[in-house]
């Protein structure tokens, strides 16, 4: 295949997209100091967050952190077989590489400690991959993470592919200060992280300063560590419910992220990832989990993010658990005496069955099961959706999404459950107009549901990730009217609004585009700018000196972002999309070429190689990627109809 691919570092060149990072995301002067210096202090705290599943995200393989039968266990799954022993007073696994030989590979890590644990093993000189056939920690078992893929290897999919990379997939939210360190060059990483598992400085910052507070607050100079708080932390985790719920969906949210590893605590989640919208196979058009999205993505769209709770309100944060037993987490606001600090809040009692209308202490009776529905990831890792909906199954047959009534009822369908609750909630103001049923049938055909999706776009009193996504879906058939129409939303408050509209103004006329795409160069927030930067990438620099280093900025600050995933086959894929727009034929072939040769199955990859070669006269060498792409993909039909 790379016979006829250009090299990675003829794209560098061709595109110059990986310049030095810009504004690099460190804390000046700041050092990490480890965990183990915070517990004198803080001990009850260290406590509690030493069983964690925080403390206990990543640790090294012993005796008491390997929790799998690894005494000569065998097990086999769809042509794949491994083998769990001890070694060398280590564990190992054998099972077969990344060309098919079988090989005996040591455990370097653990991932986890509950529901499951996975484990690292060292596929090659600086490659850490996370193995795929998990323990299952809750039945005793080894089990398959995909039990419905047959991954062989070569697949990008497969244990020792990019998807399952440890560096690039997990360790930054399995870690504390970590930077991977990844050379396009040799496809290695030198990885290095200030401690192992998430830290206490992994939320509160890198903490010298703070040491030097605690040692003698009254001889400590704020002067000397600018920027930090006055007990010398990079953040404030109590000074806002944003700050929190950021600090926090930084690893807790389906994203792309702007810098190699954990950006400095206190960083604005905006500034340092691009959020994943509401889109078809990540939730369902109601706005539920579907995919693995984690929780930001549900919580930004609930009324309760909307009047200011935070994720410590539910949540103790250093152990992770709960903050109450059952319903009693609801109940600490749900309830006839509310809670001051939520004025909106309707007193009543919800933990009744003239609420639920099941029996107490069932499974019927508890507010998650009802409001948070569950969804299984990983095999046997049941999580919870945080936009705390109201059940509407009336919107079940129009939408196809679930709903949380025949989750438990599952002999019985939405029909029986939207007249279920229609007869118990006669009077309820909760049946109205939802965003579902708009973004159901745009998912079919958006340019239908334009003014529709245009009106939910400008609707203020939406969640701002549900305008957002309207206006993505918008994008994909913008023109001048679109523009003019959505160009107010270049100046809304929220960030994620600002984003995704500047994608609106693809469709205007060059001189209108930049003319309203200047301010947005300037936008406090790199999500923003960046996002201006991709729709203004082929447009000339602006005479005005000040527009001009504006711009020049902005499109930096993506060529720093894209720099930091190269390791990423979907990065190749953006880069590719660029030099398309640029007309750099040779970058983009070399763009997807780096992308299939990361991951054979990116068949768009490939579809686009072929295209471009075949366009621009190499006929020859259309036809070899060709061969190489049905090689890799046997008889995909979009391949097949390339021929």
């Amino acid at each position: 295949m790379r016979r006829w691919l250009a090299a990675g570092p003829v794209l560098v060149a061709a595109l110059c997209l990986f310049a030095p990072a810009l504004l690099a995301n460190e804390a000046p002067r700041q050092r990490y100091v480890g965990s183990d210096n915070c517990t004198e202090c803080h001990g009850r705290i260290a406590g509690l967050w030493a069983d964690s599943d925080h403390a206990l995200a990543w640790t090294r393989p012993t005796e008491a952190s390997v929790l799998g039968d690894f005494d000569d266990a065998s097990f086999e799954h769809g042509g794949i077989s491994a083998r769990f022993f001890r070694k060398d007073d280590g564990f190992a696994i054998e099972t077969e590489d990344a060309e098919g030989a079988t090989r005996v590979f040591p455990v370097v890590g653990v991932a986890g400690i509950r529901p499951l644990q996975q484990y690292l093993l060292e596929a090659g000189p600086g490659r850490t991959q996370a193995f795929d056939i998990a323990w299952d920690v809750e039945q005793g078992r080894w089990y398959p993470l995909y039990p419905d893929q047959q991954l062989q290897p070569g697949d990008g999919m497969h244990w020792t592919g990019p998807y399952k990379s440890w560096e690039a997939r997990c360790a930054e939210c399995h870690a504390t200060g970590f930077k991977r360190h990844y050379d396009p060059a040799t496809r290695r990483y030198s990885p290095e992280e200030a401690e192992i598992g998430v830290g206490c400085e992994a939320c509160h910052g890198p903490a010298s300063a703070h040491l030097d507070w605690a040692k003698d607050p009254a001889a400590y100079d704020p002067a000397e560590w600018p920027g930090l708080t006055p007990q010398g932390f990079t953040v404030d985790l109590a000074a806002s419910a944003e700050t929190q719920i950021e600090q926090c969906g930084g690893c807790h949210s389906r994203r792309e992220p702007f810098f190699d590893g954990n950006p400095v605590p206190g960083t604005p989640y905006h500034d340092a990832y691009t959020l994943s919208l509401l889109r078809e196979g990540l939730y369902h058009a109601d706005g539920s989990i579907e995919d693995e999205v984690y929780v930001l993505g549900s919580f930004l769209q609930s009324r309760m993010f909307a009047r200011g709770v935070r994720c410590s309100d539910c949540h103790d944060p250093h152990s992770t658990g709960l903050k109450a037993e059952g319903n009693a987490v609801c109940t600490q606001c749900h309830s006839p005496a509310a809670n001051p600090r939520f004025p909106t809040l309707r007193r009543a009692d919800y933990d009744t069955p003239e609420h639920h209308f099941h029996q107490p202490g069932s499974a019927g009776a508890q507010c998650r099961n009802c409001h948070m529905i569950e969804r299984t990831y990983m095999g046997v890792d049941d999580r919870r959706d945080h936009s705390f909906r109201i059940p509407r199954p009336d919107l079940a047959a129009e939408t196809g999404a679930p709903d949380a009534c025949t989750d438990c009822h599952s002999e019985r369908d939405a029909t029986w459950a939207a007249a279920e609750i229609a007869a118990r909630f006669p009077e309820s103001t909760r049946r109205g107009p939802h965003f579902s049923t708009v973004f159901a049938a745009a998912r079919w055909s958006p340019e239908a549901q334009r003014d529709e999706l245009l009106a939910l776009a400008q609707d203020a009193e939406a969640a701002g990730i549900v305008r957002a996504t309207a206006i993505e879906m918008l994008s994909l058939g913008a023109d001048a009217d679109i523009a003019r129409d959505g160009a107010a939303l270049l100046g809304d408050p929220d960030p994620l609004v600002r984003a995704a509209a500047t994608a609106l103004q693809r469709g205007a006329e060059p001189q209108d585009r930049m003319a309203r795409l200047l301010p947005v160069l300037r936008d406090p927030l790199r999500s923003v700018r960046v996002a201006a930067a991709k729709v203004t990438i082929d447009a000339a620099e602006p005479a005005d000196a000040a527009d001009g280093a504006a711009l020049r900025r902005a499109r930096a600050e993506w060529r720093a972002a894209l720099a930091s995933r190269r390791d990423f086959p979907e990065t190749h894929l953006q880069i590719g999309g660029a030099a398309l727009t640029l007309r750099d034929w040779n970058a983009a072939v070399a763009a997807f070429g780096e992308a299939v040769s990361l991951d054979p199955q990116l068949v768009d990859g490939w579809s686009m190689i072929v295209r471009i070669l075949a366009a621009t006269g190499r006929e020859a060498e259309a036809r070899n990627a060709l061969a190489a792409a049905l090689a890799a993909n046997p008889g995909n039909p979009a391949l097949l109809s390339l021929r």
